[in-house]
């Protein structure tokens, strides 16, 4: 017992180390002195410490899922209030939140049996969200995705991305859940059967419609690229494949002609330059951003990445980039990779189906969502406008990663 707490207890000095040298420098940089600084810091600390330490304790599974997420949250605080003190402190009470609902979810899933048995409720209620934004929603940057809630603005699609991945887990463990439909028509004579595969995925067609209808294009990006990897992986046939990849292309040429700030996406991804000033100006300065900071970066306070647009959500990478450097970018991406590894070891180590797949599910959903957000912001593929997750600004999305953790916290239990 003491080897064990001994070797998980080091990597949590890490973490408090990066936090205590993070925020002294924020105090040094500030000018007159502000004791904010110290109470923001401590307080995040605490919250890793408290949280790590109750992890332990109830022997909670993998320890090292909440380490790597507590370096991911730590660096993103830091970044925050260097861009403002008031971003960070909110996105502190959001951390709070976070936890608790990391606790909450983890309990909940361990202690509850029903989650594979409501197949049905995952769609019907996510496509509730979906309408209820749609209809009473506001929006922005071309997005109507949000729902005021008490004076909170709620990000829907962020809690949709949880029982979407309850959904696939739900059908890929039994795919008799779902029947096959008949339709008949008495004149003429026909009927039409409908399998349950086609079933399957119309309903996540569906999922991505909405998304469309919201103008969410990176999210529906992120639940298409999902559902394909899913069928890749559970052998579906090349025909289907096929078929997929044809109606994506479809859509994404759509798009193009009818979303005028998907066209402007695509446009400045290929050539940013011709319009720096005014549709490239935010991906080139975050190029000149991540360029300028070198290797090693400006030092912490001493770059300008007020000058890209988004820099608290969309582009943090940038800002981390230039004032961390590019090996502080690595040490981020490393990060991921060690995540994501954590989490494919997880699936392939329980021995529940429904286990198994949700945390496939939960993975390849922060794999990529990574992906998407850090090759937009080099210019790799065009820029979607997702958050990279536990690192941007941002209350839903922070809270909706913790809602996954918890329950990947709580498979790792059973592995």
């Amino acid at each position: 017992m003491v080897k064990s707490y001994t070797r998980f207890v080091k990597p949590v000095y890490l973490v408090v180390l990066i936090n205590l040298m993070g925020f002294l420098l924020l105090y040094m940089y500030s000018k007159p002195y502000d004791n904010i600084t110290i109470f923001a810091g401590f307080s995040v600390i605490a919250l890793i410490c408290l949280t790590y330490a109750l992890i332990l304790k109830l022997e909670m599974g993998d320890e090292y899922l909440f380490l790597i997420v507590s370096m991911l949250m730590s660096i993103g605080i830091i970044m925050l209030y260097r861009l403002g003190r008031d971003l960070a402190l909110k996105q502190i009470i959001w951390l709070a939140v976070g936890i608790t609902m990391f606790f909450a979810c983890y309990f909940a899933y361990l202690k509850l049996n029903i989650w594979d048995k409501v197949i049905y409720i995952y769609p019907i209620v996510s496509y509730i969200l979906f309408i209820i934004t749609i209809v009473f929603g506001g929006g922005k940057r071309g997005a109507t995705n949000w729902i005021a809630i008490g004076g909170i603005s709620v990000q829907s699609s962020e809690i949709i991305k949880v029982l979407y991945v309850f959904f696939l887990a739900s059908y890929y463990t039994d795919p008799d859940k779902l029947n096959n439909i008949t339709i008949a028509f008495k004149r003429p004579n026909i009927k039409i059967n409908i399998s349950r595969q086609w079933i399957f995925i119309a309903l996540n067609y569906i999922f991505i419609g909405f998304l469309f209808l919201q103008r969410e294009l990176g999210t529906a990006f992120l639940f298409f690229g999902v559902f394909i990897f899913f069928l890749f992986i559970f052998g579906s046939k090349l025909t289907t494949l096929v078929f997929n990849a044809v109606v994506a292309c479809a859509g994404l040429v759509f798009s193009y002609f009818y979303f005028y700030h998907i066209r402007v996406r695509f446009d400045t991804w290929i050539n940013p330059w011709s319009d720096i000033s005014n549709k490239g100006y935010q991906i080139t300065q975050s190029l000149f951003a991540i360029g300028s900071g070198g290797f090693f970066g400006t030092g912490l306070g001493l770059g300008r990445p007020d000058f890209v647009p988004e820099v608290h959500t969309d582009f943090i990478f940038s800002a981390i980039c230039e004032e961390m450097g590019i090996f502080g970018g690595i040490a981020v991406i490393f990060l991921f990779f060690i995540f994501a590894y954590r989490g494919f070891k997880i699936s392939l180590m329980v021995n529940e189906t429904f286990d198994r797949i949700v945390a496939l599910g939960i993975t390849l959903m922060f794999a990529l969502q990574t992906f998407i957000i850090l090759g937009g912001v080099i210019k790799l593929i065009p820029l979607t406008g997702i958050t990279l997750p536990f690192i941007s600004y941002g209350g839903s999305s922070l809270v909706s990663g913790f809602i996954s953790l918890g329950i990947l916290q709580a498979i790792s239990r059973k592995a």
